[in-house]
């Protein structure tokens, strides 16, 4: 890092490095010290007087894994080659203490290591400091804070001194602390903004000042605030920053604990939507999918939103309702941000005119397209013709189909948000949530695909094939790649047309379903034509507008998992010819491309990995929103948690009342008997009649839902597909609740109210 540093023209001061093969065992050896002793008099040239100062580099030491903070010996004003000789001895054997196995073996780390040393010009500091960029125990970036002493900063690592504390604000630099370090306090953010800039971290910063004139002595990044280990796979982006995370809508298509595979492919096609740069809007919380609320909210902020209009404008993108109380942490922007962020949406706003022009040019291709990259990728023999393929063809079909997704997506929000607060407020909650239903029309939803298609192949209108070609690629696991599509297992479809055969296993076939959901929404018309005749046209034909938009998004939607079944198809043959099988999931993209070049070191991490895996499996599923720093596995050893909000400022205890109050995702007031499933392997327990309550729903969920009278998650938004699906069918559903898996249990009686969003426990 000091090497880089230094290349890069920071203030570093002049050094070289002793490489570990310089050593014999812990003697350093004649020939290296010939070397050692050369750059010293090269170095004592421009100043007889230079002292130096000898530093250790372990390997591991201040990486983003481990710090090894003061466990490594630093000497310090040593001038004489024998003093310089000894100090590198003693630095270089401080690899072997007892501190050092110690922080080791709590790291998870091996404790032999390898050293090499740094030897210095030394700085006689004034002043001698460290500095976060961002706060080390919470996180918070909206400030840099620091301590230094007079001084060498030996004295500061080692607490011989008391430390003066001070803080740089963003995104001005406003200082506050002492006035003895105030005059260079700019450069000091400056310094800080750079490199956390550059090295794409928080940064934990040591610096001297000497004669008025700032030095970098070196930069890691905060260990407390990194997220990821490559080397077990353990990823808690909570940990990178005090954020608001929600995995509503976006934990829909991604339901469970991902594969490292599914999360590297996934990351990477989101990581060309970048709203604020240096912040990914989508994170990974412990194998999760969760999106970053603080990106949008700190924009809106940024653009002179109160925080009320920000709640709103949060709430109204489909993510959970935040309590009163909650803070939303927000980025700090500078005002060139604002600036800059406006044209850039009015590009991106071209972009989405432009990509929906091509949408229906991508939605006839793109079946045909899928179907011959499986076929050939299944036939590739030769490791270089499938990296090839990969960089050339899927990934950027992936991406494509991506951009189509997301701007189809921002359409329909653009569309159905101010709408359905328009109906509200003409003819309530209820009659909105109805007239915002029968979006399939005269045409197919292609999210209704996988139930009116079985109930297509029971009267014989469609064969099994023509089902499997059109909807086989769905299902409850549909972005991960780990998981087989429903085409790769013969029995699925039987499994559902026998269901679908049985005496008393349905309410009714979907048809009827449609055909009483059709007369429920022509009345509500009629309620709304008679009250507001002047304006009936207009709104008949926003509803028209959005149920098209609707109709698009879904038909996107599933072509873009179609995409992921060639993934999953060309991730299996690299199993296939390297040899790993399916443990290629827990490999990323890239190393995935590196063990088809016959590099196989990176498969050493598979074994750590599948276990983390396994770990976060065991776990009940998280909270949908959480705020600042989580713990997963405190939290869950907690009795008393809350499933619905986290927050590491705030402890919020579980409501105690017989109330559930979440979205209204379909209207309709129904009463009955709770079947709550943890998974869909659970789905044989479901009877009809009985009100479905689970987590999350998604489309692999919607064949039981002509079953249920009612449906009840704790994830979920008014415009995620298995709401719409819900409000096609004319099922109450009440979606988006937190906590009702935690609150209600097999046997329950409840009320559900999907017009208001609440779900009442009948007592006896």
């Amino acid at each position: 890092m000091l090497a880089r540093l230094f290349q890069a023209g920071y203030p570093v001061p002049d050094g070289f490095v002793i490489l570990p093969t310089a050593f014999d065992g812990d003697d350093l050896q004649t020939d290296a010290w010939v070397q050692v002793h050369a750059r010293l008099e090269r170095m004592r040239a421009s100043n007889k007087d230079c002292a130096f100062a000898i530093r250790s580099s372990a390997l591991s030491e201040d990486s983003a894994q481990a710090s090894f903070a003061g466990a490594f010996e630093t000497i310090l004003d040593v001038q004489t080659d024998a003093d310089i000789r000894n100090a590198i001895q003693t630095v270089h054997c401080s690899r072997l203490s007892e501190r050092v196995a110690a922080y080791s073996h709590a790291r998870g780390m091996e404790t032999d290591h390898a050293m090499a040393i740094v030897v210095q010009r030394l700085i006689r500091a004034d002043f001698s400091g460290v500095l976060f960029t961002a706060d080390p125990v919470t996180g918070n970036r909206r400030q840099m804070t620091g301590n230094y002493v007079h001084g060498l900063g030996e004295q500061l690592v080692s607490g011989q001194a008391n430390a003066e504390s001070f803080s740089l604000q963003h995104p001005n630099g406003k200082y506050d602390g002492p006035s003895a370090l105030k005059q260079l306090a700019r450069e000091l953010y400056k310094l800080g903004s750079r490199l956390e800039r550059e090295l794409g971290a928080p940064q934990d910063i040591e610096w001297a000042i000497a004669d008025r004139k700032l030095y970098l002595l070196q930069s890691r990044p905060i260990t407390t605030l990194v997220a990821h280990d490559p080397a077990t796979g353990e990823w808690n982006d909570t940990l990178a920053g005090d954020f608001l995370w929600s995995n509503v809508n976006v934990g829909e298509g991604v339901p469970d604990v991902m594969t490292p595979l599914t999360w590297d492919v996934l990351g990477a096609y989101w990581d060309a939507w970048v709203l604020i740069p240096g912040y990914r809007y989508l994170g990974n919380i412990a194998g999760r999918v969760y999106t970053n609320l603080s990106v949008i909210a700190s924009i809106y902020a940024a653009l002179g939103k109160k925080r009320e209009e920000v709640l709103k404008i949060v709430e109204g993108l489909g993510f959970l309702r935040l309590p009163d109380d909650m803070e939303i942490p927000l980025i700090p922007l500078r005002r060139s941000f604002v600036y800059s962020f406006i044209p850039n949406m009015l590009a991106l706003q071209l972009k989405m005119r432009k990509e929906l022009n091509h949408s229906q040019t991508f939605l006839a291709e793109n079946p045909t397209w899928c179907e011959a990259m499986r076929r050939r990728v299944e036939q590739i023999n030769q490791n270089s013709e499938l990296i090839h393929v990969w960089r050339n063809e899927i990934k950027p079909r992936g991406v494509a189909g991506f951009w189509q997704t997301l701007l189809v997506a921002m359409h329909l929000d653009n569309l159905a948000t101010p709408l359905r607060r328009k109906l509200t407020a003409m003819v309530g909650a209820e009659d909105a949530s109805v007239l915002l239903s029968n979006l399939s029309g005269e045409a197919e939803l292609a999210s209704m695909g996988l139930i009116v298609g079985i109930s297509q192949v029971v009267q014989g209108k469609l064969t099994r094939n023509e089902y499997l070609d059109r909807y086989g690629h769905r299902g409850a696991f549909e972005f991960e790649l780990a998981a087989p599509r429903p085409a790769e297992d013969p029995g699925w479809l039987d499994r559902q047309v026998t269901t679908r055969q049985t005496p008393n296993q349905t309410l009714g076939d979907v048809e009827t379903v449609l055909e009483n959901q059709h007369r429920t929404f022509e009345a509500a018309w009629h309620r709304l034509a008679t009250r507001y005749s002047r304006k009936a046209k207009s709104i008949r034909r926003q509803i028209a507008q959005t149920a098209e938009v609707v109709r698009r998004r879904e038909a996107i939607r599933s072509e873009y998992v179609r995409i992921s079944w060639v993934v999953r198809v060309w991730a299996l043959r690299a199993g296939k010819l390297t040899g790993l099988g399916d443990d290629v999931f827990f490999l990323t993209a890239n190393e995935v491309i590196q063990v088809l070049g016959g590099d196989m070191r990176v498969t050493r991490n598979i074994a750590a990995r599948k276990n983390t895996y396994q770990k976060y499996r065991s776990l009940p599923p998280y909270p949908a929103i959480i705020k600042g720093r989580f713990d997963l596995f405190q939290w869950a050893a907690d009795p008393h948690r809350r499933g619905d909000i986290y927050d590491a400022q705030i402890s919020r205890v579980a409501f105690a009342t017989d109330t559930i109050v979440g979205s209204a995702g379909s209207s309709g007031c129904v009463e009955g008997i709770v079947r709550r499933l943890d998974n869909l392997e659970q789905a044989d327990q479901f009877q009809p009649g009985e009100i479905l309550v689970t987590m999350q729903t998604n489309i692999g969920w919607t064949p039981l839902f002509p079953r249920a009278k009612a449906i009840v998650t704790d994830v979920g938004a008014v415009l995620s597909h298995a709401a719409i699906v819900a409000r096609e069918l004319g099922i109450p559903a009440v979606v988006g609740c937190g906590d009702a898996t935690m609150r209600l249990k097999t046997g329950d009686r409840v009320r559900v109210d999907g017009g208001k969003g609440i779900v009442s426990i009948i007592r006896d």
